[in-house]
């Protein structure tokens, strides 16, 4: 009950891992005279930087920082303040960073934090000191702020459990979000399944499931109608099945990481077969939801169980040595302050998660926002993928601890400790080929962190890096702009090869990775045949309402 009070002060983060961190900073830098000197040097010729720009003697740089872009931004006084600010913040990263015999986990840790704080005073976060702010706060004559004040109350009172707002809304599921028709065709304590409804005249024989992850809604798949993955496979002469995810809640604490994968994966398989009599299907899984396909999948080998076709993961690992900055939140004492007080409440909030991934991203998610909705008094155009965002999802206590300390923690995955059943599996026994999408911008999934699955891997895997970040890079439709991406294969016994050699090895294309796929699923399934029917007509599979049902509802 201690831990769980002070988890919910700290917004769920462990203060001992920081008083860690920095006991072994600070001992080491007192032993480091050259490492003093240096930022002792640094400070000085910061400082004189300033007063020389200060005095007009040198000319400050144009900063490449999105903060101070603006015209505004290169007159006097403001272009000195945003360049000390970032010197500044460059002066904390080097007193964090190369100190002689600290910890690299640390260091991390520590130059994260430093980066954090010294964006909390920002001038561009500020009145007084953001040019922008000043111009339209005289121009306005300060209604700005009076709108920002009270764009400020309204998203106080949301936090602390305050209604929306009567009447549509801009974006609503099964309005303008999740559209594609289909329906329920199955539910359980933990999974509704969606079998979407076919737009071609015949279908290839091997139906599609793919199975989201389940820290967010289901639909990141299928938002708007231009831009669904799930309708562009539909109509690319594909049966596709969705997993729609309960959105858990205090009964549901006891839920594991098994149960997600017998309740949700083999559950799903068994009544796509049961529907359609297909002896293969294609299984595509996404982020959270791609790490328990590959455990499925694992399982399923090991067992001679042969009814994948193939196996395709978006922007997920199986490896989380490098899981990228997440794993800054990570360690012994702050998984065991999180279980702590998920087991004064059953799960995990979705707003103690969203919180985490905001800090990863904190001048984009918390203060560019802040900025523009407090300050300049203007809200921002709301969008189908930030509708999504913010409709997150909660965690149950054993599952969400048995992730975190068997993957992210542990990494026993591929290490060979993670048990299915009575027995160890391993990644090297999923034997359909393997399809993998990694995103360049990528803050949860690492694309190299997503990469090392060639590492385990042994059978013929077709890998892809395209451009944009976790969620942008995956719905990345045929037509979009500025998008491309590579790709290249490697065939089950071809030698290894580094992903930054890949990288340079592989020509980007033009273009979304969403036509490369389809084509590689087509060649990977028989001719076409007459659609299968919309579930069983009666029995455990017949149909019980429209999509997208009724779990994606739950708040």
């Amino acid at each position: 009950m201690a831990h769980a009070r002070a988890a919910k002060a700290t917004s769920g983060l462990s203060p001992s891992v920081l008083g860690e961190a920095w006991m072994d900073w600070a001992v080491h830098l007192a032993a480091s005279p050259g490492k003093q000197m240096e930022l002792m040097h640094e400070a000085l010729r910061n400082m004189q930087a300033f007063w020389t720009d200060s005095l007009g003697i040198t000319r400050p740089d144009t900063p490449d920082d999105r903060r101070f872009a603006g015209e505004r931004w290169k007159v006097y006084p403001f272009n000195v303040l945003s360049q000390a600010h970032l010197r500044n913040w460059q002066w904390w990263q080097d007193a964090m960073t190369d100190v002689h015999g600290v910890a690299s986990p640390h260091e991390d840790l520590l130059a994260f934090v430093a980066s954090n704080v010294i964006d909390t005073v920002a001038p561009s976060n500020f009145i007084l000191t953001n040019p922008d702010v000043i111009a339209a706060t005289m121009a306005e004559r300060g209604q700005n702020l009076v709108r920002g004040a009270t764009n400020l109350a309204e998203d106080i009172a949301r936090r602390v459990g305050a209604p929306h707002p009567a009447g549509p809304q801009p974006f609503e599921v099964g309005r303008n979000l999740a559209t594609s028709p289909g329906k329920i065709v199955f539910r359980n304590a933990l999974i509704e399944l969606i079998q979407y409804a076919p737009e071609t005249e015949s279908v290839h024989p091997e139906p599609v499931l793919i199975v989201p992850a389940w820290i967010m809604k289901y639909y990141i798949l299928d938002l708007s109608a231009e831009n669904s993955f799930v309708r562009y496979l539909v109509s690319q002469g594909f049966t596709v099945y969705m997993i729609s995810w309960k959105n858990p809640d205090a009964e549901d604490r006891d839920m594991g990481m098994d149960d997600y994968r017998q309740l949700g994966v083999m559950a799903a398989i068994d009544a796509i077969q049961a529907i359609t009599k297909a002896p293969k299907l294609h299984a595509i899984g996404y982020c959270l939801g791609g790490t328990l396909l590959s455990i499925a999948a694992a399982a399923m080998g090991r067992d001679g169980d042969d009814r994948l076709a193939s196996v395709t993961l978006l922007a997920a690992q199986v490896d989380f040595t490098e899981a990228g900055p997440l794993r800054l939140f990570i360690s012994e004492s702050e998984v065991t302050l999180i279980e702590d007080m998920m087991a004064e409440q059953g799960y995990l909030s979705s707003d103690q998660m969203a919180g985490a991934f905001a800090l990863l991203r904190a001048r984009d998610l918390i203060w560019a926002p802040a900025v523009r909705d407090y300050l300049l008094g203007k809200r921002g155009n709301a969008f189908d993928l930030m509708a999504w965002n913010a409709d997150a999802t909660r965690m149950p206590a054993r599952m969400h601890s048995e992730y975190l300390r068997k993957l992210y923690l542990y990494n026993d995955l591929t290490e060979g400790r993670f048990r299915v059943g009575s027995k160890a599996i391993a990644v090297s026994d999923i034997r359909p080929p393997i399809f993998l999408v990694g995103t360049e911008d990528d803050h949860v999934a690492p694309w190299r962190s997503v990469y090392k699955l060639h590492l385990f891997a042994d059978t013929d895997l077709v890998f892809v890096l395209t451009s944009g970040g976790h969620n942008a890079g995956i719905v990345s439709e045929p037509g979009h702009p500025r998008r491309h991406f590579r790709i290249a294969e490697t065939p089950h016994g071809q030698t290894y090869r580094a992903p930054d050699e890949w990288l340079a090895q592989t020509s980007p294309q033009n273009g979304s990775w969403w036509v490369a796929f389809s084509d590689w699923l087509s060649k990977h399934s028989g001719p076409p045949v007459p659609p299968p029917p919309m579930g069983t007509s009666s029995g455990r599979y017949k149909a019980l309402c429209d999509a997208p049902g009724t779990y994606v509802m739950m708040k």
